[in-house]
């Protein structure tokens, strides 16, 4: 499988019935760039409007997934989407002149088949897969657990648990277009008659008959043709899970194993995906460094602070907001002397050493002041300190301080340590400052 981004080679348009109104709909799948990612598009509505298949834009998911941008809808959005990613699509606009896709027979497979008459282009921007390293859990009220582990390939295995347990079945793969076309693509949505009788006295799935869906009733299987596979059900659970969970935004390898899922517990992964996610880039701190004179490096430190190697604990002072008031940058490194000792094998920066840097970035700004060059100053003391998070190597110190008062050379400062706009520490100072 390349590791570029896929889009289709060409649009093509396949038409059906709609499983809910029962009306004609003709749904196309055309190209769409890098970055893209998947989009759905009413070209029945005025201004054709555009949703995104985002786990933001979730409805209502009881029998169904729909997404909803306003008063616009798409229903049972998960085979068409559950196609486009197993068949190894990344950029694709879905256009469809109805509120839901049609039903066909219930699989994915004529998706696939769709996509295979559209053809697939690689495109030039490399294709980004999370590669999921902490496990994440999922339960639901209903007795659904949905838990995602580590794993070098997107793999999924499912226990389906049917009505008071009947129809147990289990099925896991890893999902490749080869497997996905073969082994899970074909399998039919299924449901028990005594969930749609009520729908059907309400004049509901219009489109529905034994040729787009199993029906259970009681023991029976009910299909216009026989079982495609003995765990069809564990397979078409599969389908949808592999559907809804695109709808993080992020494809990713790790291996899902789902027990009695459904599109409530599938959708709320999906948003834990994409929390998690959001955590895992945060720890990319956005760095923006103002080019503005008050900047500080290092040399200009070395000119102010007396402190030198190992115990200078700042880098670069990154702006002043006022002459009281400054912040400056430590990128922590796994090269700090203190990590051998604190703690092997579990590095974290000893709160003290926050501490210091804090008092350092205050000590910038009353050594700034005429009077005090070539002074030291000496810590009196530290009030109201506060450790609420671990500083590990890799983390970016944004150090901020301000004095409040300075009067015959005693001063008073605030002044906090923040990562990934979380902060860590703080705490209220008070320095002397004497001639060295």
């Amino acid at each position: 499988m390349s590791h570029m981004e896929h889009t289709l080679a060409s649009e093509a348009t396949l038409e059906g019935t709609s499983l809910h109104t029962g009306e004609k709909v003709t749904l196309t799948l055309k190209p769409a760039p890098e970055g893209h990612g998947f989009k759905f598009r009413r070209v029945d509505l005025p201004d054709k409007p555009f949703i995104d298949a985002c786990v933001s834009k979730v409805q209502t998911v009881e029998r169904a997934t729909t997404l909803a941008e306003g008063s616009v809808r798409v229903h049972t959005v998960e085979h068409v989407l559950s196609a486009l990613v197993g068949m190894g699509v990344d950029n694709a606009l879905v256009e469809m002149d109805s509120n839901e896709p049609p039903i066909g027979d219930g699989s994915s497979r004529p998706y696939v088949e769709l996509i295979q008459k559209a053809g697939l282009l690689e495109q030039s921007t490399p294709r980004k897969i999370w590669e999921i390293r902490e496990p994440i859990h999922l339960e639901t009220g209903d007795g659904s657990l949905i838990t995602i582990v580590p794993d070098k390939q997107f793999r999924i295995s499912v226990t389906n648990v049917g009505k008071d347990g009947r129809f147990v079945q289990y099925f896991s793969t890893v999902v490749t277009p080869e497997l996905y076309e073969s082994e899970i693509a074909p399998a039919r949505t299924f449901t028990f008659y005594e969930d749609i009788k009520p729908l059907l006295d309400k004049g509901l799935i219009k489109g529905g008959s034994l040729e787009n869906a199993v029906v259970v009733r009681g023991e029976e299987i009910m299909s216009k043709e026989p079982m495609r596979f003995d765990n069809e059900f564990a397979r078409h659970k599969a389908l949808d899970l592999i559907g809804d969970l695109m709808l993080s935004g992020r494809k990713f390898t790790g291996h899902v194993i789902a027990v009695k899922p459904g599109h409530g517990p599938n959708t709320e992964a999906a948003k834990a995906l994409r929390k998690n996610y959001a955590a895992m880039r945060a720890m990319v701190p956005p760095v923006e460094l103002p080019q503005a004179e008050a900047v500080l490096d290092i040399t200009e430190i070395l000119k102010i602070l007396p402190h030198r190697y190992p115990f200078l604990l700042i880098d670069r002072v990154t702006g002043f907001s006022s002459e009281m008031k400054c912040t400056a940058i430590k990128n922590v490194t796994m090269n700090e002397d203190f990590f051998q000792g604190h703690f092997p094998g579990h590095p974290v920066m000893p709160g003290v050493l926050q501490l210091e840097a804090m008092a350092q970035t205050a000590s910038i700004l009353i050594m700034r002041m005429p009077d005090n060059a070539n002074k030291i100053g000496y810590f009196l003391s530290a009030d109201k300190v506060k450790f609420r998070k671990p500083v590990v190597p890799g983390d970016t110190l944004f150090i901020d301080a301000e004095i409040l008062s300075f009067r015959r050379s005693i001063g008073t400062a605030i002044a906090s340590c923040t990562v990934n706009g979380q902060v860590v520490s703080s705490a209220e100072l008070k320095f002397a400052i004497v001639d060295a």
